[in-house]
């Protein structure tokens, strides 16, 4: 088992590094490793509450809180997220407000660390 830190930096629009990231994530998860999973940037978007994206583009909520039903813990980046006008009230259940010091923790702890 190897203990991953994903960290995305792309909003869950326009491009698909969100996407991919979740889908990486989702994989580890399967093949039973371990992952912390933190956005950053315009990552902090995949959490926000009440998305709801054209017929035609993946709803990456719902990877999102299958990855949280599934014990990968979520922390969003506390400067990122003031940044956007975003609360922790405005994020799904189970996203974290974190600082850079929790994503270091995890960086230093962790087998391997991947950027979307």
């Amino acid at each position: 088992m190897v203990n991953f830190t994903v960290l995305i930096n792309e909003s869950p629009i326009a491009k698909e590094r969100a996407f991919t990231g979740l889908r990486f994530a989702t994989t580890c998860v399967l093949e039973g490793h371990k992952v912390n999973l933190f956005l950053m940037e315009n990552g902090v978007y995949l959490a926000k509450k009440g998305q709801n994206p054209s017929s035609d583009a993946p709803n990456l909520l719902v990877y999102l809180e299958e990855l949280i039903k599934s014990n990968v813990e979520v922390k969003a980046c506390v400067v990122c997220c003031q940044a956007r006008g975003l609360a922790e009230s405005d994020l799904i259940p189970g996203v974290k407000i974190a600082s850079m010091h929790e994503l270091v923790e995890w960086t230093a702890t962790t087998d391997k660390t991947i950027v979307f």
